[in-house]
């Protein structure tokens, strides 16, 4: 018997084996597509100043970021239509999105933070709220509450 399991519990199935991890859920009020099309870009994360992508492969992809602290990450990994899971040595930053079973909205999680070096972990302190305030911007693009 196989289960097959959407992005979003693929994305808590990642964080699950990252130490420290956490993971917001939300639901926004808008179609998959439109969704998908802003979380896809990466630049709602709160805590980045500029994403450039680099290069994409297939679905691996390749992209330096820039911290609103001056902090610099090169990140690579993976970005399929609904998932995407990126790191760099200090850096770990996943999400996913699956449409509602209605279609009329979109189920969206976040996870990420700090990663310690040669660790599968992350700094906890602080994630949440920032996932969370990441959620909020991606509604107020997608014509969310």
């Amino acid at each position: 018997m196989t289960h097959d399991l959407d992005t979003v519990r693929r994305l808590h199935v990642m964080a699950a084996g990252v130490r420290g991890a956490r993971v917001a859920e939300h639901v926004l009020p808008a179609p998959f597509e439109e969704v998908w099309e802003a979380m896809s870009g990466l630049d709602f994360l709160p805590d980045l100043e500029r994403i450039r992508i680099l290069r994409t492969d297939g679905d691996r992809i390749e992209a330096l970021a820039r911290s609103k602290y001056g902090f610099r990450a090169h990140l690579r990994g993976y970005r399929r239509t609904g998932w995407c899971w990126l790191q760099s040595r200090f850096l770990i930053a996943g999400m996913a999105a699956a449409p509602t079973a209605d279609g009329g909205a979109t189920r969206i999680a976040l996870t990420g933070g700090v990663r310690i070096p040669a660790r599968a972990a992350v700094v906890p302190f602080g994630t949440l709220r920032e996932l969370d305030e990441a959620a909020r911007r991606l509604s107020s693009r997608v014509g969310g509450s």
